[in-house]
């Protein structure tokens, strides 16, 4: 039988019924005999049996979950938590500290894709708009709640069995908060923004369809542009008493960039990522690309908070989940596994190309202002991924060998959360012999030279860099800058 794509409707039928039934594409022709049945469900591959007994499941039924969605989901949860745990001992796989990308700077935003790739599938069918809309917004404020709970400061990490947060120095931002933002715009734009034509082979029909949806990207991206390059940075202060001397438009350097002013403005410093990126900068750091003590030199914008997970860097991320909800556009209109396959090469090379060619031209890849060139090839590289990722478990069916991963892709909220963010970590330490001091996690701690240097294994990001090298004061030439309590431990996924 020739190769092609069929769509399978539902058909009743009675004893010694036969009905024949034209597939949407192609001019195969299916016989259906007596004792046979099709749910409603699409059909791969022809090389398929056609023929399915009463009681069996079809050997490929689409309204399974498809599998490569978790296990690629699996996979980024996986690859944060080895840059989280092996990043300080191999700076080249941890962040990297301004410009330039390193394999820790592709996590977040290949979350983010398949975050958009799950929206194209899940909102398909809307039997109600508003409710679908009330769903949404729940699932954003949950997120919310929880990212507060376990980012804003709540919860004082690892060796600290206190708790709670002083609301004027709450981190409003965080990671999971910002997968709610593009969660949420997304699945809106999903549920009111798309054409209700279905779209053709032609690949011009499919962006018609979602055109409002192309254009309210290229608006954010725009906006962002428009504010990251064209807004005045003025001078500026923290608590050590040296002016930061900005003064200038359009510049993206660690100290009078729009991202930080932004959120300096709107969020207020006090409720800002306290272990800014950049402290591993060479300004900031005497052994950069690591953490290290601050150089003699070090300018004050060195112990400045800066959120990674920023309101205007958080538009470019928006870009990035309407980018994966392409690529769930993608299997929703086209069945046929080499015309999927090919449409997200297309896609993810054009995306890869222009972010190499917009870095070359001078905008540099950046993660902590999620560049235009950082989102165009961390989403190019996600697109030719999970492509990958698509052949191998879903269409060549090597599922064992995943199995492990897409357990961890389904549950990737959770592992998040529990391992991660060292939820299990706080849980243990609560059980300690006669004194709390006395606890598991006690037994992890290294300390080297204490009156000089301490640091601990687990990457407590209550951990200042004050708290992580106590230099002397005298030997650095000005006074370091401590704050009570910072952030819980929780990875920042790339």
């Amino acid at each position: 039988m020739a190769m092609g794509t069929c769509v399978y409707v539902p058909v009743k039928l009675e004893e010694d019924d036969q009905r024949v039934i034209r597939p949407d594409h192609g001019n195969h022709l299916l016989t259906m005999k007596e004792g046979c049945t099709r749910t409603p469900a699409f059909l791969e591959n022809d090389a398929k049996s056609f023929r399915v007994d009463q009681g069996r499941r079809p050997s490929f039924d689409m309204s399974r979950r498809l599998a490569s969605l978790d296990v690629f989901r699996g996979l980024t949860v996986v690859l944060m938590i080895i840059v989280d745990d092996a990043g300080g001992v191999l700076p080249a796989i941890n962040h990297s500290p301004w410009d330039g990308v390193t394999l820790a700077d592709f996590v977040f935003p290949f979350f983010l894709f398949m975050v958009g790739v799950s929206i194209g599938l899940a909102y398909k069918k809307l039997p109600s708009k508003l409710s679908a809309t009330r769903k949404a917004i729940f699932r954003a404020l949950k997120l919310v709640a929880i990212g507060l709970f376990v980012q804003g400061g709540f919860l004082h990490g690892v060796n600290d069995l206190s708790y709670g947060v002083d609301i004027n120095k709450i981190r409003w931002m965080g990671v999971l908060q910002r997968i709610a933002i593009t969660y949420l715009v997304t699945a809106l734009c999903e549920i009111w923004l798309k054409g209700e034509e279905d779209p053709t082979t032609e690949l011009v029909s499919l962006f018609s369809k979602y055109k409002i949806q192309w254009v309210l990207t290229f608006i954010i991206t725009t906006i962002y542009l428009a504010l990251l390059y064209g807004l005045y940075i003025p001078d500026w202060e923290f608590q050590v008493p040296s002016t930061v001397k900005c003064s200038i438009r359009g510049d993206t350097s660690p100290a009078c960039n729009a991202v930080g002013m932004i959120d300096r403005k709107v969020l207020g410093i006090n409720h800002m990522y306290r272990r800014p990126i950049y402290i591993r900068t060479e300004q900031c750091s005497t052994k950069s690309p690591d953490y290290g003590p601050l150089p003699l030199d070090a300018p004050s914008w060195c112990q400045a908070p800066f959120d990674p997970e920023g309101l205007l860097s958080s538009m470019m991320a928006i870009v990035t989940t309407l980018i994966g909800l392409h690529f769930g556009h993608i299997i929703v209109h086209y069945k046929d596994h080499n015309v999927r396959v090919a449409r997200w090469s297309i896609t993810a090379s054009g995306l890869l190309i222009k972010g190499l060619i917009l870095n070359f031209s001078g905008i540099a890849l950046n993660k902590a202002l999620y560049s235009l060139s950082y989102t165009c090839v961390t989403a190019g590289v996600g697109g030719i991924l999970f492509a990958a990722v698509y052949l191998l478990v879903d269409v060549y069916e090597y599922r064992r060998p995943t199995i492990v991963l897409e357990w961890v892709g389904a549950h990737a909220l959770k592992i998040y959360v529990i391992v991660a963010c060292n939820i299990w970590l706080l849980i243990l330490q609560g059980f300690y012999s006669e004194e709390p001091g006395n606890n598991i996690n006690h037994f992890q701690k290294t300390d080297f030279s204490p009156s000089k240097f301490s640091v601990f294994q687990y990457h407590d990001t209550t951990v200042t860099p004050s708290h992580l090298f106590l230099t002397d004061a005298a030997d650095r030439g000005h006074k370091i800058v401590d704050d009570e309590k910072g952030e819980p431990v929780c990875s920042h996924l790339g």
